[in-house]
C-alpha cells in the first residue's frame, strides 16, 4: 500500500513537472529556452524583431531586451487591478514593453508615455504603431521638476539619463513637470527615468492625491540613503502603502563589496505604491 502510494505520489510530480514544462509562464512573452540563450549572446546595434501577441516588436539591444521582456511579461512587475479604461502615465517608456504589457491587459486605456532617449523613442513608435494600439500619445520628452531644457546622454538603452551639465555625449532634450499633468485621476503612474525620480517625486509631494497605483524604480548611491529615507516619508504623507524589493543584485555580498567604476548606483529598488 505504501509502495503504491509512493508511485502515485511520483507520478504526478512527473506530470506536474511535465505540465510545468510545456505550460512555462514564458510562453507568454513567446520566450523558449533557446531563444533566451540565443539573444543573450547577440551583439547590440543591429534592429531586430520578436514576434509577441501575434505582432512583431523592434528592439536593439537583445540583452536588455530579454531582461524587460522576462521583467514585463513573465514575472508580471506591473500585474494589478485596473478599470476598464484606466488612465496611466508612463514615465521613462524605454522601447515600449510596459506600454504593450498595460495596453494588452487593459484594452480600454488611454496612456501618455515618455521618452527622451531618440534611438529608444524611435522603436517605441514603431512598436506602439505595429501593435496597432489606439489612444496612446508618445512624447519624446524627460520628465523633470519643471518646464525646461536638460542635458541627457541618450544611450538607446536603459541606461540613458539626465545629466546635471553637458558633456561629450549628452543633448539638449526638452523637460516636462510631471506635477502639471496631475489634473485628473491617475490609476497608475510608472517612474523609471534612472536616477531622476528623486526630485521629481520631491516636487511632486503633496499633489499624488490624484494617483491611485504608483511604480517607482529607485537609483541611488550608499551617499544618497538619506534621500531614499525622504522618498519614504513622501509616500506616506501622500497615503500611500509601499512594498520594496531589490531591482538589481548590485552586491551579492554586500559586506565583502568590491569598488567597480562601472557600477552607476549602489542600490537600485522597485518600490510598488498603492492605497
Amino acid at each position: 500500500m505504501q509502495n503504491n502510494s509512493f508511485y502515485t505520489k511520483l507520478g504526478k510530480g512527473i506530470k506536474a513537472r511535465t505540465t510545468a514544462l510545456f505550460e512555462s509562464p514564458a510562453k507568454k512573452a513567446n520566450l523558449t529556452w533557446l531563444k533566451e540563450k540565443y539573444y543573450k549572446h547577440l551583439p547590440a546595434g543591429k534592429i531586430r524583431t520578436h514576434s509577441l501577441f501575434g505582432k512583431y516588436v523592434f528592439f536593439s539591444n537583445p540583452s536588455q531586451f530579454l531582461e524587460m521582456l522576462k521583467e514585463i511579461f513573465v514575472e508580471g512587475i506591473y500585474s494589478q487591478s485596473l478599470p476598464d479604461q484606466p488612465y496611466i502615465i508612463d514615465c521613462g517608456a524605454n522601447i515600449g514593453l510596459s506600454v504593450i504589457y498595460l495596453k494588452h491587459n487593459f484594452p480600454g486605456a488611454e496612456i501618455v508615455a515618455f521618452e527622451p532617449d531618440s534611438a529608444n523613442f524611435d522603436l517605441l513608435s514603431r512598436n506602439v504603431h505595429a501593435m496597432g494600439f489606439d489612444h496612446i500619445t508618445l512624447r519624446k520628452e524627460a520628465v523633470w521638476k519643471k518646464n525646461t531644457v536638460l542635458h541627457f546622454s541618450g544611450r538607446g538603452s536603459t541606461d540613458s539619463r539626465i545629466e546635471s551639465e553637458s558633456n561629450s555625449g549628452s543633448v539638449e532634450v526638452q523637460a516636462v513637470r510631471l506635477r502639471d499633468l496631475l489634473t485628473r485621476k491617475v490609476d497608475f503612474l510608472k517612474i523609471d527615468i534612472e536616477g531622476a525620480e528623486i526630485d521629481v517625486l520631491k516636487d511632486l509631494d503633496g499633489h499624488l492625491q490624484q494617483v491611485n497605483n504608483m511604480f517607482v524604480e529607485y537609483h541611488g548611491t550608499f551617499e544618497q540613503n538619506d534621500e531614499l529615507v525622504k522618498l519614504q516619508d513622501i509616500f506616506i504623507r501622500n497615503g500611500f502603502q509601499y512594498y520594496i524589493r531589490e531591482a538589481a543584485p548590485i552586491y551579492p555580498t554586500p559586506f565583502n563589496r568590491t569598488v567597480n567604476k562601472k557600477i552607476l548606483y549602489d542600490t537600485q529598488l522597485n518600490i510598488f505604491c498603492f492605497r
